[in-house]
């Protein structure tokens, strides 16, 4: 009876210190896809009421990729196989860094570094300042895959089946753990785990210190985008036409949504609060769902099909369509309270920190958004 009581005891105490994780508030900058460890694709604040394109930059090729927003820098990352710095204030380029490869991966910025992986499989560290590599580690398979953190350690999946995990300072190989098939999504950080879905169809739940397999869980399809979690469910899209919770817990499946007039797959990451689970669709269709139910709260329809993931900020939330088109929607009703036209496909999900959205297109085009500056006064004289 005593034991039963201290291991009731154990996992009250696990799940408050996630809840409390959940609540606490998030970095000022946009450091790495989807703002945080957990994935929940929350901006730390709102951005102005009307929305303004400030600047633009051109690269060679497509951006596939999400930015990431630092102590005033945007890095991004193009199919013409650069990293670029840019001034997060003008857009004008600081510096940029060549691969020889075409990049998909979003950077990731930790104290001073930005790591991220190229089609050739190899995960490269560079100093955000200088644009100088720190050090590079070659798996055997393309990385799309997103780099998380956690203590002294970097972590990020590749399309040779592999989840690693290498210490930041040298890029020195920790442990790596082999799945079925690729993994392409950002693997997600709760506690002293890591949990990811591959194209395996599995979720699975890994030590961070030991690299064992904790848990696994069939999904019944394979998941292209990351897990959102916040307390102790996950939320994630799965090329079955679905929309899956798990109760971490288990885990288990609690609750599955498939919109019951168009079956498309989903690419999108979710973006997740206490309120809603918002993801975007192949069915060019934007869903907010109830997070304990499952049940649609309201739907927004697009021109064409959102593989961006979206991004909550403050009372709206913003989403882009391979059509173009960038919305901002209430998060209430899901009506458009503000909308850009591009004119290129967009495949990269906005990045929002410091007042302003940025987000690239299939153009190449990097574009920042913000309040509309002032016109300068000029002398009559």
């Amino acid at each position: 009876m005593k034991r039963r009581i201290e291991d009731t005891a154990a996992r009250a105490a696990r799940f408050l210190a996630a809840v409390l994780l959940a609540s606490l508030p998030l970095e000022a900058d946009w450091t790495q896809f989807r703002g945080d460890p957990a994935l929940t694709g929350i901006a730390s604040d709102g951005l102005p009421a009307e929305l303004s394109a400030l600047w633009s930059f051109e690269a060679d090729d497509a951006i596939e990729s999400t930015a990431a927003i630092a102590d005033g820098r945007v890095l991004v990352t193009s199919l013409d196989g650069h990293l670029y710095a840019l001034d997060l204030d003008s857009g004008k380029p600081l510096w940029n860094y060549a691969t020889g490869e075409e990049i998909k991966s979003s950077p990731s910025i930790f104290e001073g570094t930005v790591f991220f992986g190229d089609e050739a499989g190899v995960f490269h560290a560079v100093d955000v300042k200088t644009g100088t590599a720190r050090w590079t580690f070659q798996t055997d398979a393309g990385i799309i895959s997103s780099a998380n953190f956690h203590g002294d350690r970097v972590l990020f999946g590749s399309y040779d089946g592999f989840l690693y995990s290498l210490l930041r300072r040298d890029g020195s190989l920790v442990w790596k753990i082999e799945t079925e098939s690729y993994v392409h999504a950002a693997p997600t950080i709760s506690g002293d785990t890591v949990m990811f879905g591959g194209c395996d169809g599995l979720f699975r739940r890994v030590s961070l210190g030991s690299g064992t397999e904790a848990d696994r869980l069939q999904l019944g399809s394979y998941v292209a985008g990351s897990m959102a979690v916040r307390g102790n469910r996950a939320y994630v899209g799965t090329f079955d036409n679905e929309v899956l919770a798990i109760d971490l817990d288990g885990p288990e499946v609690l609750w599955r949504y498939d919109y019951p007039e168009r079956d498309f797959p989903f690419y999108s990451s979710p973006a997740v609060n206490q309120d809603l689970v918002i993801i975007g669709g192949r069915d060019k269709l934007v869903h907010a769902l109830d997070p304990k139910t499952g049940q649609a709260v309201w739907t927004f329809s697009t021109p064409a099909r959102v593989d961006a993931s979206p991004v909550i900020a403050g009372t709206r939330v913003f989403v882009a369509s391979t059509s173009g088109d960038i919305y901002g929607l209430n998060l209430q009703t899901g009506e458009a309270e503000w909308h850009y036209e591009t004119g290129s496909p967009i495949l990269g999900s906005p990045a929002i920190a410091s007042g302003r959205l940025v987000i690239g297109t299939a153009d190449g085009v990097v574009l920042g958004f913000g309040a509309k500056q002032k016109e300068t006064s000029r002398d009559s004289g």
